[in-house]
């Protein structure tokens, strides 16, 4: 029996494509925290502990509190994560479809509402998402923050051309096309903020809802066909 033709929107949950949606939406929810809330980062814990320290260092010393949330609620959520990974068979799409509806509901949620619960709730679905889809192919990834895998890129770049390596040139490309997705969704996130404020977040919701249906359907595309 031949193989199936791949098409382009089929995806894995260690795809490319997945890859680029997923850090597409780690970049918009960073930039929909720090301009709708606050200026704190719901996904990116490192960017919360520089402005920790600098807030505790300084005359704002009683607004670094406020940094500290996040880090709790992410902790939680990976924790979270790995319980779905052992109880759940099909725990990758119950985590897509977990932080679609736990973000669309937070579309709702007014200015007034408190920034440390919006930011908590954020960093916890976002690390759901980190630990839950990280790898790329055969390598380990980050679809919420850019460090690792721009130095990744950039040794990937010494084999890929330098020398000629097929192999690097792939993990190259495909780490190029995760960063400026990253960056990608940051810009949109900051532009849909600053216009949309806190309904923002509801694109991201049916970037996900579009990300479940399509997955769920290349889980079928690749079940083997039963006989009649």
């Amino acid at each position: 029996m031949k193989d199936k033709p791949k098409k382009w929107y089929i995806l894995t949950a260690d795809s490319l494509l997945m890859g680029m949606i997923l850090a597409l939406v780690g970049g918009f929810l960073d930039a929909y925290t720090y301009v709708t809330r606050d200026g704190v980062f719901a996904t990116a814990q490192t960017g919360n502990t520089v402005l920790y320290a600098v807030r505790a260092a300084s005359p704002e010393f009683n607004g670094a509190i406020q940094n500290v949330p996040p880090f709790i609620a992410f902790v939680a959520g990976v924790l979270v994560a790995a319980h779905m990974k052992e109880r759940l068979e099909k725990h990758r799409r119950a985590v897509l479809l977990v932080e679609c509806i736990i973000l669309f509901i937070v579309g709702f949620l007014p200015a007034s509402f408190p920034n440390m619960i919006v930011t908590m709730t954020i960093a916890f679905v976002s690390s759901l998402q980190i630990a839950t889809f990280n790898k790329l192919e055969n390598w380990s990834y980050n679809s919420t923050i850019t460090t690792g895998n721009l130095r990744t890129a950039a040794q990937a770049s010494y084999g890929a051309f330098a020398n000629h390596d097929p192999e690097e040139k792939k993990k190259f490309w495909g780490f190029f096309f995760i960063i400026v997705s990253f960056i990608s969704g940051a810009l949109i996130g900051t532009i849909a903020s600053t216009y949309f404020e806190e309904n923002a977040i509801w694109a991201v919701s049916a970037i996900l809802l579009l990300t479940v249906i399509l997955y769920v359907k290349s889980h079928k595309y690749f079940e083997p066909t039963k006989k009649q």
